[in-house]
Formats: structure tokens, sequence, C-alpha cells
């Protein structure tokens, strides 16, 4: 029998190349008389801002731009944006940029009308309805993050990784316009590629997942792994990089909708300690944490291979040519090993212990504690393959 589930998808998604001109009618839509943009400085350098404002001057649209956010984005980040929304009276706003911008629009947009820290509202059904409207507009395949109604922030007095979940904190519509990627540079790209290809294959494989969250991420699986090379080595391949922004949509709505697993529980960790970007911790455990995996998600993992067109003898063998195939993937496409993160193998001990206390850590689809985490970034970190 399927077991009892909801699946819930608060966000209108308005897709396509081109679909970034559609802002001011979705905002009128809104209603918004006062927009905050949230982006980081990043975005701020490229021409990408000029062309989301020049949208809102056309349109006659007041708006304040704060570019404020941090990677990994930071408790203050989220609290000092809601205290410049409240204070100049803004009623929508506009996340534009890759996770972080939105991430930290998420939990800003509690925080201007509901008050307190951040964290006070950390796991889940702690969020009233009175949440300021988003838009989010992503400008990487990577995260999902238009679409999922969680937001990952940095509690910087404890150096850990929270989540906050509602469908409350949801866009209410997500603008996802594959032009938009065309700038992202090779690196980013690669990385953020492989964080939405684990944001599938957790999605599809966490032991709380249901049919919904599986078949969408599977089919990301799909269109991730047969476009994340042509976006790389092509910045200007807008087919690969409509297929890419198309299964990062995807795995993002996979993941909402089930969870991540234990790939997401180390990489937090090491964005926790020591401010490393996210897709690329992921891009490089994903193959070590689907290793470990395999006795228990045998079928799953040979069904991950086969729609990255592998295939064997028996469900193992294609399992592990599918995980070999990922591993090979990340260094085809220039991403780093672990050990190019500087890290202080002291700290395996302490990201072991952050890892096991990750609120995702029981949706792992095989058991795993402390030592076995501690064991997987040992063998990250000395592996030379």
């Amino acid at each position: 029998m399927i077991g009892n589930f909801d699946f819930v998808l608060p966000t209108k998604i308005k897709y396509g190349a081109g679909s970034l001109k559609l802002l001011g009618d979705e905002l009128k839509e809104l209603d918004a008389r006062k927009i905050m943009i949230i982006t980081d400085k990043g975005i701020m350098k490229t021409g990408l801002m000029g062309r989301l404002t020049d949208l809102l001057n056309d349109e006659g649209l007041e708006y304040i731009v704060f570019d404020d956010i941090e990677p990994n984005p930071k408790d203050y980040n989220v609290e000092k944006c809601a205290k410049v929304a409240r204070d100049n009276k803004v009623d929508t706003f506009v996340a534009f940029g890759g996770g972080s911008p939105m991430d930290a629009a998420k939990g800003a947009a509690v925080l201007v009308n509901q008050g307190g820290r951040i964290k006070d509202y950390q796991g889940k059904d702690k969020i009233g309805e009175n949440c300021i409207p988003l838009i989010t507009i992503p400008t990487t395949a990577g995260t999902g993050s238009e679409v999922t109604f969680s937001s990952v922030i940095t509690d910087t007095e404890n150096n850990f990784k929270f989540t906050v979940k509602s469908p409350y904190i949801a866009a209410k519509t997500a603008i996802v316009d594959p032009e938009l990627t065309l700038s992202v540079p090779p690196l980013i790209t690669a990385s953020t590629g492989i964080d939405a290809l684990t944001h599938a294959i957790e999605g599809y494989t966490a032991n709380c997942t249901e049919p919904i969250a599986e078949a969408i991420g599977l089919y990301a699986v799909e269109y991730i792994s047969s476009s994340i090379l042509g976006a790389v080595e092509n910045g200007n391949d807008l087919h690969s990089r409509d297929r890419m922004m198309m299964g990062s949509l995807m795995g993002g709505l996979s993941f909402s909708h089930s969870d991540v697993a234990s790939v997401h529980c180390m990489a937090e960790a090491l964005g926790s300690m020591y401010d490393a970007p996210h897709g690329l911790c992921n891009s490089i455990l994903l193959p070590y944490v689907m290793e470990y995996n395999l006795p228990d998600c045998e079928f799953k993992y040979a069904r991950i291979a086969r729609a990255m067109g592998i295939d064997g003898n028996s469900d193992r063998e294609t399992a592990e040519k599918g995980i070999e195939f990922i591993r090979k993937l990340s260094k085809k496409i220039g991403l780093p090993g672990l050990s190019s993160l500087q890290i202080n193998k002291d700290d395996f001990e302490t990201l072991a212990e952050m890892s096991v206390k990750n609120g995702s850590n029981g949706s792992n689809p095989r058991a795993i504690d402390k030592n076995t985490y501690r064991d997987l970034f040992i063998k990250a970190y000395e592996d030379m393959r």
C-alpha cells in the first residue's frame, strides 16, 4: 500500500527562455507597492541586475535593492534584511540570484511581520500565514530553492546550519528563465549542476519519499545527467542550459516533497564550519554516500543509473556503474576533491557530530551513525581517484 501523504505546491511556476519579462505582470497581480530586490554582491557585478531593474523602471514600480546576502546565508543577513524591509515599509520581495538570496528572502519574509530572530522558527509549524509575498528568480541551475518551502540558514553563534520549513514561506511565483544562466562560469555551472543532481537523487531515495516526488526526481536525473557536460563546456548552449534549469527545478520539487539525506548532512556541516560552497560540497560527497547506501538502495540506484543511460547485467552492477559514472563526471567537469577545501583533518570528529545531528539524517535510506560519517569524511579526503 502507498502511505498517506500531502503534495502541496503553493508556487506558480512561469518557465521558459525570456520569462523574466513577466515580472511586472506578476508584481501587479500581487498588488506590489514597495518592492525589495534581495540579491548578493556577485549578482550586482553582472549585467543581470540592470535587466531586472529596467523592467521595474519601465513599469513605474518603486523598489529598493538589498545585496548584503553572503554565501551560506547567515542569521544576521536575514535579520538585517528584515529590518531594512520593515523600516522601508516594503510589501513584496523579489529574490534574485542563487540559493543564498532565495533562502535569505524566505527567512526575512517571516521576520518582517512576525518578529523575533530567524532561529526562533527552526523546524516546522512555527510560522504564521502573514509572510511577505515573495517572487523568486533563480540565476543558477542548482538549488531548486525557487520552488521549495524551506530555508537553510547558518546559526553564527553555534556554527550550525538549520532549516526553517513551512508552505507559508514558499514563493507566490517562481520565474524560471534559463537565459539568466548563460553568464554563469564553468566551475559554478558544474558545482550547482551536481548540487541539483544530488537533490534529485536524495529526493528519489530518501526513506520518507512518495511516488510523485520519486517520479519528478528520477526524471530530473535524466535531464541533468544528459545536459551538464554541454552546459559546462559551452556556457552559451541554451539547449543544455534549458535542460539544466528544468532539471534543477524538478530536483527542488522532488526533495521539497520528500527530503534530502546524508550527502546534505555532511555538506551542511562543511558549510557551517568552513563556509564552503554548498554545491561543491554536495558534488564531492555524493558518490561516497551512494557507495555506503548501496546495500539498502540497490534497486533505486540501478534505476538512477538507467536514467543516466547506463546498464549492466544486474541491478547491483548497474548501480555500481552509475556511482562510478557520477564520480568520473564530477572530475570531467572540473570539480576538485575534498582536500581542495583546506579542511583540518582534526575536525572530522566534529563534522561527523554535526552531520548526525542534522534534521535530515533520519531520511537517509540506510541508517548512519557518527562513526560512519567520520569514516566517510576520511575516505573522501584521502581518496585520490
